[in-house]
């Protein structure tokens, strides 16, 4: 897994989908932990199977679950004006306001986010 870390935070520069269940979440984050001791990650959207961002699928929930539940802050880069969804625009605007999941335009404003969440 090509992993590069910047400021103690774990950045997952492998390309295409990593996470397409709970199975695989769990995977990469143990991965991430083990491999650079870090307690950040930042994915890009693209990694994530596209019924993530379908809240109905309950991958989402699956997914930030097991992040919350290990202690690791995740970070989520992209454009996710595309999706027009109410309740996932609701969920992303929520998630940022924590300090354990974002979704973020960009790595600059990720890695500024997780560290003003403490990562």
């Amino acid at each position: 897994m090509k992993i590069e870390v910047k400021e103690q935070i774990a950045i997952v520069r492998e390309p295409g989908v990593l996470i397409a269940d709970g199975s695989s979440a769990m995977e990469l984050l143990a991965t991430a932990r083990y491999e650079t001791g870090c307690t950040a990650l930042v994915l890009h959207k693209e990694q994530l199977d596209e019924s993530f961002f379908r809240l109905s699928t309950g991958l989402a929930g699956e997914v930030l679950q097991k992040f919350v539940n290990y202690q690791m802050k995740l970070a989520i880069v992209g454009d996710f004006s595309g999706y027009t969804s109410k309740p996932l625009q609701d969920f992303i605007w929520e998630s940022n306001q924590g300090r354990q999941i974002c979704f973020q335009p960009d790595e600059g404003a990720a890695l500024a986010w997780l560290e003003r969440a403490g990562a």
